[in-house]
């Protein structure tokens, strides 16, 4: 589904555009929000961010960053004034409007053209137009073949490309996870010929950890991690009294069950952290095994083959209580991945 022709007429004229992305966002949601709302205000529409919550202060440093506006009840008048304003409305990296929280039923209604731009798959039907191709790598390398394709890649600068780029790099794993492709590598190439700074944008993303989110690594770690090599499965459980104790903040979590998948002989990884009205489940595994259909069948969930999420509105002890009745269920696949 690549309506890019469409897309490219609907933007002919200059237009009033909110972007959104999915709760919490991560570094290919702000990088691509980020770098489409820059390559529009070149072509000289008028361009809103709106994220549905806040995100990590790792990603503040994004060119457009100072313009975003992070919802909460504070400025729920004034967002819902831009987008009964908004004419085109464009939504990134989610495929089903439940991503957005308590903005979805202010985009649902809204008159304007709503354009999904996404790599996650079966996205709800909600969009007018689309841009969705679950063989992309990250939704920044959609916005940089809308842009291409609409015949405007000489508008890409510096600043778009350091946010396509943080999308690209963060969505791969740093280019190592089996989803970075020939296709990948000549983008991140083309971006970095445009003089990005590549080991900058490395090191502003990933190595400016607060001593807080080192020391809760730490207790994770030593005390949380738990494996079960008799199903090549490890998990971490994180309450809301443990994430306090080290002062969480958005985005401290981020990445932790990437630890639990790198134990030796370990194919899927689980993390289940307390949010206080739910807990949040965030899978990851390698090979041919799909946490994906794991998370949808039993979590409420979706994704990715090898990264999913989902949710549950049972106690911490009952959530996993549960996840640990499941796992049998798929011994023989996790034992023949290799």
């Amino acid at each position: 589904m690549q309506d890019i022709e469409a897309i490219g007429t609907l933007l002919e004229h200059p237009q009033t555009v909110l972007i959104t992305t999915h709760q919490n966002p991560d570094a290919d949601a702000m990088g691509s929000s980020l770098g489409l709302a820059g390559y529009l205000r070149k072509k000289g529409h008028r361009v809103t961010v709106v994220t549905p919550t806040d995100y990590p202060q790792s990603l503040h440093w994004m060119p457009g960053n100072d313009g975003v506006i992070p919802f909460d009840e504070k400025v729920r008048v004034s967002v819902s004034r831009l987008v009964e304003e908004s004419t085109v409305i464009f939504c990134l990296d989610f495929s089903s409007l439940d991503r957005i929280r308590e903005l979805a039923p202010l985009i649902r209604q809204a008159r304007a053209r709503k354009v999904l731009i996404d790599h996650h798959l079966e996205p709800e039907s909600f969009a007018d137009l689309a841009l969705w191709d679950p063989k992309a790598a990250a939704t920044a390398e959609l916005i940089f073949r809308l842009i291409v394709q609409l015949g405007d890649k000489a508008l890409i600068d510096v600043p778009i490309a350091e946010c396509l780029y943080s999308g690209l790099m963060t969505d791969t794993g740093s280019f190592r996870h089996s989803n970075t492709t020939g296709n990948v590598h000549r983008m991140a190439a083309e971006l970095v010929d445009l003089g990005i700074d590549v080991s900058s944008i490395h090191r502003r993303i990933f190595d400016n950890v607060s001593l807080d989110k080192f020391r809760m690594l730490g207790y994770v770690l030593n005390e949380k991690l738990k494996v079960l090599p008799e199903y090549k499965f490890a998990y971490i459980t994180l309450t809301d009294a443990e994430l306090k104790r080290y002062r969480s903040k958005t985005g401290d979590t981020e990445g932790m069950v990437n630890y639990a998948l790198a134990v030796e002989g370990v194919v899927m990884a689980a993390i289940l952290i307390d949010r206080v009205d739910e807990i949040r489940l965030s899978f990851r595994s390698i090979g041919d095994f799909s946490v994906r259909d794991l998370a949808s069948t039993h979590f409420d969930g979706g994704g990715h083959r090898n990264a999913a999420g989902g949710r549950s509105k049972l106690s911490m002890a009952e959530t996993e209580k549960k996840l640990l009745s499941i796992i049998p269920l798929y011994q023989q696949s996790l034992l023949e991945t290799v």
